[in-house]
């Protein structure tokens, strides 16, 4: 498994985030390079010459769930403050650095949590343009309570008297609120006054600049090799996909498992797409009877998973043995995936995520991975895959599982159960398509529950299946709402399900939150 550390592109400004742990902390860098800027989180005790080394415009200390005052707490290697490096520390970030230059942390009297109204003291360089009253998100129950000499108090509120704070001479800047959340309304300015008229950053950080560079990676990591991709119609498989077609051209293979439980014509979608407009070497295996086969008889969601999960390594390894001369295996890896492996900083997860379609096949196979995606979040992939001229119903994509409709139709997995399934997904997503509500959902699906009903149509009586709508708003997939759709789609919705899809008389509305519910059913 490749654990190559994310390194700044050549030639582009860079900001670096020291990560203490903050469940913000890839909200802050995803906030960095949506003002243009990259950004990256490294392990917050990083050596300064290591840091040094990496030549960053600026550093940003993130916030994080320690008290500065526990001995085990995170630190970071004082010498940073030296480098001359602007440097803004944010909530536990703030504390942290304002400690390293002699100021006191203690207990907050009154800990502060939510919006919180801010008095803005010195309206300069940080805080330059921000109204003088102001409202910000604050999560703390330790604050600064005293400053040495250097210090300069930015703004206030009233129960905190050090809520932004600046050090001249180690050009240190610190807030105790979060600029990085929507609850800060003007958090964005903040970030975009320390990036340009503090660190003096260019707006370098472009997609169009980042293909050209992932381009050459890959052309100097392969050589003459060929590599093969795991297709599967996601959004991230197709980017890596596109991408490579036009880095490496005829040296790429791609291959796409049809396991039988996919959406309705998503198999022609990617060979329309791949083999139509790219040109590339797509190579389809269907093997749509021996996944339903496995899954005869079964209902457990974890045994569901486990069987398509074997199943698909024995077909995708049985198809890259056709494609003679292989050497490299590419993947969608993105920077979430890396963050959360503890590649690149001080995260705890076991290890990086494979892509769902080619899980475990990089040690099978012997390959070496290509993952050119590794430095960008979702949204950029996005934006990637629109630059390579990727159709918009594969951008736009909405999320689908790795075990496909499997874990969609609750209970045994027969191909009845699946078409049943496949019509009432299809008009749900016609309805939330044609009513301008797909790109506002992150998440909208039918479920086909394990239970019958009974129900009236026309003069008889019925006794039929019952589908679920799920429909989801999510920055991170880590946490969601239900989306609130509108109640007449909802109403046409049904009626179309109810009307159209034999086999079905009745339609629930799932209105669960991730937590305490999962986005998936199974």
């Amino acid at each position: 498994m490749s654990t190559v550390q994310p390194t700044p592109p050549e030639g582009v400004d860079t900001i670096l985030i020291l990560d203490f742990g903050s469940q913000y902390a890839q909200l802050i860098a995803r906030r960095i390079r949506e003002a243009g800027v990259f950004s990256m989180l490294v392990a917050p005790d990083r050596p300064a010459a290591e840091l040094a080394a990496m030549r960053p415009k600026g550093i940003v200390l993130s916030g994080g769930p320690s008290s500065v005052t526990d001995r085990e707490a995170p630190r970071c290697d004082p010498a940073i403050f030296d480098l001359g490096v602007p440097i803004l520390g944010i909530c536990y970030g703030m504390q942290i650095g304002c400690q390293i230059l002699g100021g006191t942390v203690e207990a907050a009297e009154a800990r502060e949590f939510g919006r919180t109204a801010l008095r803005i003291e010195d309206g300069g360089d940080l805080l330059a343009g921000l109204p003088d009253r102001t409202s910000v998100w604050m999560s703390h129950g330790d604050q600064v309570s005293g400053l040495q000499t250097g210090f300069e108090v930015l703004a206030s509120s009233e129960t905190c008297p050090h809520a932004a704070v600046r050090h001249l001479g180690k050009r240190f800047y610190g807030v105790q609120f979060h600029p990085e959340v929507t609850h800060t309304p003007h958090g964005g300015d903040l970030l975009r006054n320390f990036l340009y008229g503090i660190c003096r950053c260019d707006a370098s950080w472009r997609m169009s600049d980042f293909l050209e560079a992932a381009c050459e990676r890959v052309r100097a990591q392969v050589g003459d090799g060929r590599v093969i991709c795991g297709l599967s119609g996601g959004v991230d498989s197709s980017v890596v996909a596109a991408l490579l077609q036009r880095a490496i051209g005829r040296q790429l293979t791609c291959i796409f498992v049809d396991n039988g439980l996919l959406r309705t014509s998503e198999r022609e979608l990617v060979e329309r797409t791949f083999r139509d407009h790219f040109e590339a070497d797509l190579r389809v295996v269907d093997a749509s009877a021996a996944f339903l086969g496995d899954l005869a008889g079964i209902t457990d969601p974890q045994e569901k998973r486990r069987r398509i999960g074997h199943r698909f390594i024995d077909v995708f390894k049985e198809a890259a043995e056709g494609v003679g001369g292989a050497a490299f295996l590419a993947q969608g890896t993105l920077y979430p995936d890396v963050i959360e492996s503890g590649h690149g900083h001080a995260g705890t997860a076991a290890g990086i995520k494979l892509h769902h379609n080619v899980g475990g096949l990089p040690e099978e196979l012997g390959f070496e991975l290509v993952e050119p995606l590794r430095d960008l979040f979702k949204d950029e992939v996005r934006a990637l895959g629109e630059v390579l001229g990727l159709p918009s119903a594969v951008v736009w994509r909405h999320p689908f599982p790795g075990p496909g409709l499997a874990v969609r139709v609750l209970g045994e997995v027969t191909s009845e159960r699946l078409e049943v399934l496949r019509q009432c997904d299809e008009i749900l997503l016609e309805e939330i398509v044609a009513n301008s509500l797909y790109r506002s959902t992150d998440q909208t699906f039918a479920v086909l529950l394990p239970v019958r009903a009974v129900g009236v149509m026309g003069d008889g009586r019925t006794y039929d299946s019952v589908v679920a709508i799920r429909a989801v708003e999510t920055q991170d997939f880590m946490t969601a709402d239900w989306a609130r759709i509108p109640y007449d789609v909802l109403a046409t919705v049904s009626n179309r399900i109810i009307n159209e899809v034999r086999g079905v008389n009745r339609v629930v509305y799932d209105i669960s939150s991730k937590p305490p519910a999962t986005i998936e059913w199974e």
